[in-house]
């Protein structure tokens, strides 16, 4: 594993992340690798954002195809109590 110095941390910078550190039980190495987890994407994690848009493109495609043709309309729930009325 690689190791990572880090100087001239701003001072409320540096209490601001011991704080959190503190709060959550862990060492302050710790909670910078979760952040850096959480707000630095690695190259694979990149490629399934990429595939993911992919698909909400073509989804949205779909749906837009659907509404202009009307293949489909949902019903208010108005619509679905009056449904059950009258069974």
């Amino acid at each position: 594993m690689a190791t990572l110095y880090v100087e001239n941390v701003p001072k409320e910078l540096y209490q601001a992340l011991r704080k959190r550190a503190r709060e959550r039980r862990k060492s302050m190495a710790a909670e910078v690798i979760s952040l850096l987890e959480r707000n630095v994407p690695t190259a694979e994690r990149l490629r399934l954002r990429r595939q993911a848009y992919k698909q909400l493109a073509a989804l949205r495609q779909e749906s837009g195809r659907a509404r202009r043709y009307s293949e489909f309309r949902l019903q208010t729930a108005e619509e679905m109590v009056r449904e059950d009325r009258d069974r």
